[in-house]
């Protein structure tokens, strides 16, 4: 391994899982509420919640978690596509594809967000939820089979 301790990967895991747990939180609130556009400010406040808490995950696995495997594994990877790859190709994630998707939908909840597209993000968000926690605990397992 390289210069990086145990206790470092300890907490950039935790932090990925307590990223979950929150993202998770939302989505049992959020996947109660029935798609209209004509929210109540209490439904709209936990979806904006719920969308904000993805992203944050999303961003978590890709850009950090994902570069902190490759840096302990050994290997470059130049752009985000490639970490996706690499992700894949180690099994972190069921589909590569699946999760260039899901930055796509990440950059909308950031950059993009309109009122009339609300619906879709919001159910595109719900729909790959449990895709994004699978990932993580199939990130806890890799990390302590092959790190701690």
């Amino acid at each position: 391994m390289s210069n990086i301790t145990k206790e470092y990967i300890l907490t950039e895991l935790n932090s990925l899982l307590k990223a979950k747990n929150v993202l998770d939180y939302s989505f049992q609130k959020c996947k109660k509420i029935t798609l209209n556009s004509d929210y109540s400010d209490e439904e709209h406040e936990h979806l904006e919640a719920f969308t904000s808490r993805f992203a944050r995950l999303s961003d978590l696995i890709i850009q950090k978690t994902f570069r902190l495997i490759d840096y302990l594994d050994l290997e470059e990877s130049l752009t985000v596509r490639d970490r996706i790859m690499a992700a894949e190709k180690k099994e972190l994630i069921e589909s590569a594809q699946k999760l260039i998707e899901i930055r796509a939908l990440r950059n909308k909840i950031a950059h993009d967000y309109v009122l009339k597209s609300i619906d879709s993000i919001f159910e595109e968000t719900l729909l790959s939820t449990e895709f994004l926690m699978n990932a993580v605990d199939r990130i806890e397992n890799y990390i302590f089979k092959k790190y701690l």
